[in-house]
């Protein structure tokens, strides 16, 4: 129901909605979340919503001024994601039973006003009869129903044994899959918490031991599109205990080296170890190595790791010769026993699922190129949003991995020359014939994209049985042959 500009009958009942919205108690005790939702409706009911931007939010709502700058200041996003919430507590609570519904999706700023089908409530059991059934009838239909869950768990059961006797040194108990219990993301030396492009909240740090917060001068950070992650870190000799639920989780480190190399090698002037529980997990770790240059995102990746005896994780980071360790951020996420977790971006700025209910995250662990976005949608796909943006020019990924083999599967679409009116849309035209390479060998040679495949048609290719390099990564160049190499989406999917 989202447009450019309401309708006159669509913005009655917008505005009825938002008033009821800002005057129940969820909004009227967050005096700051209405005013940001207010602005945001009021500037969507005007037709502004190609205005309705971080920057203008960050300058209009939270008075930042004009030196505003949203990479290194998150409280847009931040805020925008308690408005999220908060309107998912409203209509769960005093708004349950609204058919129309307002929404903020993850990823941008935009309200969407959506009518959706509301639950009604199932009578009391006391009192509840079907028509025409006697009261015996039904419960004959309670005993098989309960019958027949009591089989399932049974064999449910006797899976799961199964399932454990085949798993040498597994620890009785451990749970095997993603286990309950929310993601922890924390940014190391931050006071303040952190919303990236992919929606998810990064909170303050916390949960250490000794160490330094350091804050380090505004520089590009590589591979990467959130620059004010990197900013802040821990240095020293420190340590972080984590409180964990039972279960198998993916731990993701997050590096950036931003004070030895940014004029020369910087090779071998910070050496650190990192230990979980007492398990080495890097040793005589240098990051301007592992990385390949200062300045840049560097993730290591790390499966089947569990919390102690006590219920927690800790994580020990001591560096060599007098040095400092240092960290950026740790992320915890639910883990998969013995392989990593599927890895799917799409070279855009915000999340996306596509129509098999998969998780596609914004671009990351990019250096070069640049983005574009076509408007004709995608030919010979059920899913043509999945291919409306490309990252183009002359660039690389390296994706993190954990040993093992992996299926690579690339997403192109070969773009409609529909004219371009500017010349940033001159490389529309531009011929895309390009090479691919993996670790250094070649998957795509002299590929042309414009002779596999018709104006406007997606294309995929898939590639078996890579493995990652030396320091953890899937380094894909795309090398230009004539014009530009291009890609749309990447997908890592473990073997």
């Amino acid at each position: 129901m989202t447009e450019d500009k309401p309708s006159e009958t669509d913005l009655r009942a917008f505005r009825a909605e938002l008033k009821l919205v800002l005057a129940s108690k969820h909004f009227t005790r967050a005096p700051k979340l209405a005013h940001l939702l207010f602005y945001l409706c009021e500037r969507f009911f005007a037709g502004e919503a190609n205005q309705i931007k971080e920057y203008s939010i960050g300058v209009d709502v939270f008075y930042r001024g004009a030196q505003f700058d949203q990479d290194s200041d998150s409280i847009v996003r931040v805020e925008a994601n308690r408005l999220r919430h908060q309107l998912a507590g409203y209509y769960a609570d005093e708004g349950r039973e609204h058919r129309l519904r307002i929404s903020i999706p993850v990823g941008q700023y935009i309200p969407a006003f959506k009518l959706q089908a509301v639950a009604k409530q199932m009578p009391k059991f006391a009192g509840f009869r079907l028509p025409g059934r006697p009261v015996w009838w039904m419960v004959g239909v309670l005993a098989l129903l309960f019958l027949s869950i009591g089989v399932s768990v049974a064999l449910l059961r006797l899976h799961r044994a199964a399932s454990s006797s085949s798993l040498s040194g597994l620890p009785e108990g451990t749970q095997i899959g993603p286990p309950a219990g929310d993601e922890i993301r924390l940014l190391a030396g931050s006071s303040r918490s952190f919303v990236d492009h992919a929606g998810k909240l990064w909170s303050v740090d916390t949960g250490f031991e000794g160490g330094m917060a350091v804050k380090t001068p505004e520089a590009t950070i590589w591979r990467t599109q959130e620059q004010g992650f990197y900013r802040t870190s821990r240095q020293g000799q420190f340590r972080y205990r984590i409180a964990l639920k039972k279960g198998i989780y993916e731990l993701h480190l997050h590096f950036a080296e931003t004070v030895y190399g940014l004029d020369s090698g910087g090779e071998g002037r910070r050496l650190f170890s990192v230990r979980a529980n007492g398990k080495t997990l890097l040793d005589h770790f240098d990051l301007v190595a592992d990385a390949g240059a200062s300045r840049t995102a560097d993730v290591k990746v790390f499966t089947d790791i569990a919390p102690g005896a006590d219920g927690k994780l800790t994580l020990d980071f001591s560096a060599e010769a007098g040095q400092q360790a240092t960290l950026s951020a740790i992320e915890i996420l639910p883990g998969l026993y013995g392989r990593m977790r599927p890895v799917r971006l799409l070279t855009r700025q915000t999340p996306y699922y596509s129509n098999d209910s998969h998780w596609w995250s914004p671009d990351n662990y990019f250096e070069g190129g640049q983005m574009a976005r076509d408007a004709a949608p995608a030919a010979g796909t059920d899913d043509p949003e999945l291919y409306e943006t490309e990252r183009w020019g002359n660039f690389s990924y390296a994706v993190p991995a954990v040993p093992g083999k992996y299926t690579l599967v690339l997403h192109f679409a070969a773009w409609r020359d529909n004219g371009p009116q500017s010349e940033e849309d001159a490389h529309v035209r531009s011929a895309r014939r390009f090479n691919v390479f993996c670790n250094g060998n070649a998957l795509l040679k002299d590929f042309d994209l414009r002779k596999q495949a018709r104006p406007g048609e997606a294309l995929m290719r898939r590639f078996e049985h890579l493995e990652p390099n030396a320091q953890g990564k899937l380094l894909l160049n795309f090398v230009p042959v004539a014009g530009y190499a291009t890609v749309a989406g990447i997908e890592v999917l473990p073997e």
